[in-house]
């Protein structure tokens, strides 16, 4: 008898769905909408990112090397050799789905510190994964890193640990101490660096792939020097476990335009300076003009995001981003974490959404 098409998936990949972001897809469909939920950056690429996409669309005709000279620019970057030490991919979504491949097999274990990024759950699972999520502590108002339980959680069939520094959604950062605690197993350990360049390089944890050669740092072009939409990422690490890790990569994976503009952009530092600059000084403002609600809580951030949970005003966070759709707004709605309903979170926009923004926030729990 003739099996039918759906009998020859593999069991791991049936039933899982596209991934689709409602909140962007929702962006694109109204654009008149104030994009504050997707960790996106408010300003457009700057002139020399600009003027090298122009440039190089012209050679869109031909296949583009390896990146050499952009993985070499992150290579100086960061203190590295070379080239060598650096893997680039189709955003740091490809880069994670490659380091994935190159450790996981069916059933295999991976440890990720919850809440965080919902990418690393996504290539688990179509890899026919286990996640163990460890959940932080959240103790006095505020989310804590437990890593005894991370440790505690480590089995025979662990295969990769992750965390983000900082950590996304919640903004804070782990203590150098933990971090080495973690990559002292030996284990394949990633830190998730996305949004490092908000709180300055000197907060990396670059310095340890030279140490351990389980460690690798991945980061992204997304947030701080604002290309989501070029989709360039990359990893950092010891030149042979990068070799590896490259096996696994498509050919040709990163095209020619993004390649040029990520190059270019890094070469721009006053234009991430100014970024930066002005991102983490309407932090200060948000934080600071929010705090005026009773029973709200801020989670204090080093990205270009704020986590908050409004359980304590005795308002849902789901109504609060219910209320700024209906002002033009989108903001993040997130799960009710720890038993509490309050929670949602801000991407930072422009000056003017940001006010816009504050001032909505005040009359939905001051109504």
């Amino acid at each position: 008898m003739t099996k039918e098409v759906q009998e020859y998936f593999v069991p791991w990949v049936k039933g899982i769905s596209m991934y689709v972001s409602e909140h962007i897809e929702l962006a694109w469909q109204q654009p008149e909408l104030h994009r504050m939920m997707s960790n996106e950056n408010p300003f457009e690429p700057s002139e020399k990112v600009l003027e090298a996409i122009q440039n190089f669309g012209k050679k869109a005709n031909r296949y583009p090397d390896q990146g050499t000279a952009v993985r070499s620019k992150l290579a100086e970057i960061n203190g590295l050799n070379g080239p060598k030490n650096v893997i680039i991919g189709n955003g740091s979504s490809e880069v994670f789905d490659n380091i994935f491949r190159s450790f996981l097999e069916v059933g295999d274990e991976v440890i990720q510190h919850t809440p965080c990024f919902g990418i690393y759950k996504l290539r688990c699972n179509i890899l026919g994964g286990k996640l163990v999520s460890v959940p932080m502590l959240y103790e006095d108002n505020d989310l804590k890193f437990d890593v005894d339980a991370v440790l505690a959680a480590i089995t025979d069939k662990t295969k990769i640990i992750v965390v983000a520094n900082p950590n996304n959604p919640s903004g804070n950062f782990m203590s150098k101490e933990d971090f080495v605690k973690i990559a002292e197993t030996g284990i394949p350990f990633i830190i998730d660096e996305a949004y490092i360049e908000f709180a300055g390089l000197g907060k990396s944890h670059v310095g340890m792939v030279k140490k351990y050669k389980n460690v690798l740092i991945t980061r992204t072009l997304s947030k701080a020097y604002g290309l989501a939409g070029m989709r360039f990422g990359y990893a950092l690490g010891d030149a042979d476990v990068i070799s590896q890790i490259s096996a696994a990569l498509l050919p040709w994976n990163v095209g020619t335009i993004p390649m040029w503009a990520a190059l270019a952009a890094l070469e721009d530092e006053e234009g991430l300076k100014m970024r930066v600059d002005f991102n983490n000084s309407e932090v200060e403002y948000i934080e600071s003009s929010l705090s005026v609600i009773s029973g709200f809580t801020i989670f204090h951030s080093a990205a270009n995001y704020i986590l908050f949970d409004g359980t304590g005003t005795g308002k849902a966070g789901d109504d609060l981003v219910a209320y700024a759709q209906e002002k033009g707004i989108i903001l993040r709605p997130q799960n009710h974490m720890y038993g509490f309903d309050g929670w949602f979170r801000l991407t930072l926009g422009s000056k003017e959404e940001n006010r816009m923004a504050v001032e909505t926030i005040l009359e939905f729990y001051n109504k």
